[in-house]
């Protein structure tokens, strides 16, 4: 639990708060305090490899019976939209990575800079997925910017708009939603409902996981502009570094297992 010495020198005032922590008193060093929160926080991520690895046991489990369903499936999947997510994650990566390296070394403002690009890396990647992918998919309207739309143009329903035109409707394009959702009116095999549920299932739970940290991140750029992280104390931010670390490891696995199965 972060604590302030109401005894200690404020120093600089607010921006240096962080030479003001004193660790719990149920720690004999404040050393002790960061190895056991680094590894309560690992303890945690194991749960949601646990999490994750119940969808990657359905993905293995149901591609393995139903291999034409996949390969149906997948093939409605644009790789280049999952390939350009990808590189956003891996960027994120980084520069979360370099602001844990700038609050060890006292270099606040480049701290925070690289905190911002990855929380605008966070909400890329959701809108992009959201726009770009379960919008079209589960009622066929496309974004008006999307490239996608033009291989559509003879299936396009004039007049037929969403959200003040920004959304045109694509006829028999939608439906693809899982289980008994399901309506797409073009499908082949019968299965193709599952492999719906578990896209669905396994990106939803991770586009969730990137929403949380991006709240985390938020929170440690706040409390970095009050100078509560510094060179003797970044452990709230050494942890949301590792579940955000996490976040881009489960989609390393997600998008050639959905996007480049087929």
């Amino acid at each position: 639990m972060t604590t302030l010495d109401p005894h200690s020198h404020p120093g600089k005032g607010a921006a240096t708060r962080w030479m003001q922590y004193v660790h719990g008193h149920h720690w004999r060093s404040q050393a002790e305090e960061f190895d056991g929160c680094k590894l309560g926080f690992w303890l945690f991520l194991t749960t949601e490899v646990l999490l994750f690895g119940g969808i990657f046991c359905a993905y293995a489990i149901f591609r393995t019976l139903y291999p034409q369903a996949w390969a149906e499936g997948s093939h409605a999947l644009n790789w280049k939209i999952g390939a350009f997510n990808t590189a956003v994650l891996l960027i994120s990566s980084y520069t979360m990575a370099a602001s844990i390296y700038a609050i060890q070394t006292n270099q606040q403002k480049r701290a925070q800079l690289n905190l911002i690009v990855t929380f605008l890396c966070g909400l890329l990647f959701v809108g992009i997925k959201f726009a770009l992918e379960y919008v079209p998919k589960w009622s066929g309207y496309f974004l008006v910017w999307d490239p996608a739309l033009h291989h559509h143009t003879a299936s396009i329903i004039e007049g037929k708009t969403a959200l003040f035109g920004l959304f045109q409707y694509v006829d028999g394009y939608g439906g693809k939603r899982p289980g008994a959702l399901f309506d797409h009116p073009f499908a082949v095999d019968p299965h193709v409902p599952l492999w719906w549920a578990v896209y669905y299932c396994g990106t939803a739970i991770h586009a969730a996981h990137v929403l949380i940290g991006m709240a985390l991140i938020a929170r440690v750029y706040f409390k970095s502009r009050n100078g509560d992280y510094g060179p003797t104390y970044y452990a709230g931010v050494e942890i949301t570094g590792l579940y955000w670390h996490l976040v881009d490891l489960i989609w390393i696995f997600l998008f050639p297992l959905l996007y480049l199965v087929h």
